[in-house]
């Protein structure tokens, strides 16, 4: 008997399990099979919809209608001539002056980018002046700049210096050589660049 009931005991744990597991699967059914319990994200649209354009209407050309004329024998007007633009050529004198201030044409070969003794290539500067006192050289230097120039300063010795550059082609700075000369009354010497 005692053991009778312990199978009785055994087999109302086992059925006590399989209505539990049979309740948990009822209610969690609904949510895996019919999607009820998903709610899916919904993405707001931040594109405004698109604007809606009247529809296009063709325009007639102009017609003037004279008494004498019907409407079938109608004559559209002609647009009005624009007046010619007259383009004055500068006086001779003026050509020769900005042919004679323009710089000597050096062939492209010569002004080639070229490398040292030790392969490092050869670039040029402007050395524009020479301070002792570095406030004199920082103003100079933010003129300069302002006017759109690529300025650095370096200090030797006692000196601080003002150099534009650098630059790759020689030519370069000395066509900015003269411009530099007549803005800003300085009359520079192109040296070689160094990064020391």
């Amino acid at each position: 008997m005692a053991q009778d009931a312990l199978i009785q005991a055994s087999i109302r744990r086992r059925l006590l399990g399989l209505g539990a597991l049979l309740v948990i699967s009822l209610s969690i059914a609904p949510l895996i099979f019919d999607a009820a319990g998903y709610k899916e994200r919904k993405i707001v649209d931040r594109i405004p919809p698109a604007p809606t354009m009247p529809p296009v209407m063709e325009v007639a050309p102009a017609v003037v209608l004279d008494e004498s004329t019907s409407q079938s024998e109608a004559i559209t007007e002609p647009a009005p001539v624009a007046q010619p633009v007259v383009i004055k050529a500068p006086p001779v004198e003026v050509v020769e002056k900005m042919q004679q201030r323009a710089p000597d044409e050096v062939s492209p070969a010569e002004d080639m980018p070229r490398l040292d003794e030790n392969g490092i290539p050869a670039a040029w500067s402007l050395q524009l002046a020479s301070f002792k006192d570095e406030r004199n050289a920082k103003s100079l230097r933010a003129d300069l700049t302002k006017a759109g120039y690529k300025v650095y300063i370096r200090r030797a010795n006692d000196l601080v210096r003002v150099y534009i550059g650098p630059e790759m082609q020689r030519t370069r700075l000395e066509s900015l050589k003269e411009s530099i000369k007549e803005q800003y009354s300085l009359d520079g010497m192109i040296v070689r660049f160094t990064t020391q």
